[in-house]
């Protein structure tokens, strides 16, 4: 395992449409855990294959909805929003591949995510709330859209504001 380095914006990968993934090797095993540990080390809720210069459909996201509860992991590969909730709400992100920049965005408030796990098997994931926006936020990276193209307002906020903003 590795951490990997993350990349910024303008690089090209950013705004391509990913690959889908079809072989499950042990290079997809490697680029997975690499991809959990770099999440971890620096630290997020969410990376995406683009994110570390990988055109390929594969996210990490692990998220806890507040501070008492374990995170949980999730490796999807080739997901896909489906039932995204006709509900939506306005809320603050911010990415590791636009470092110090924060924009409230307009996300759906539930969806259900079908992909595939790490092994090559359907995979179904029912999120609501924050981890519907992270899920959401991922995916867009996988079709080349970033945060700030969807945001309503984009700013830099204060260190101590994006301390409090999950990324």
């Amino acid at each position: 395992m590795a951490i990997r380095n993350i990349v910024y914006v303008p690089e090209p990968v950013l705004r391509k449409k990913a690959h889908k993934i079809t072989t499950f090797d042990k290079d997809l095993n490697e680029l997975i855990e690499d991809m959990i540990e770099t999440l971890r080390a620096a630290p997020g809720v969410g990376l995406a294959a683009p994110q570390v210069g990988i055109s390929q459909q594969l996210i990490v996201i692990e998220y806890a909805e507040n501070e008492e509860q374990k995170p949980k992991l999730y490796v999807v590969i080739n997901p896909d929003i489906t039932k995204p909730s006709e509900e939506k709400e306005i809320g603050v992100e911010a990415c590791l591949s636009i470092p110090g920049i924060a924009g409230e965005v307009d996300r759906h408030l539930s969806l259900t995510v079908k992909g595939l796990n790490r092994f090559g098997k359907p995979i179904k994931i029912k999120a609501s709330g924050w981890l519907a926006r992270i899920f959401q936020h991922e995916i867009d990276h996988l079709e080349g859209v970033l945060f700030t193209d969807r945001a309503t307002r984009v700013w830099r906020p204060s260190p101590e504001e994006m301390a409090e903003i999950p990324d």
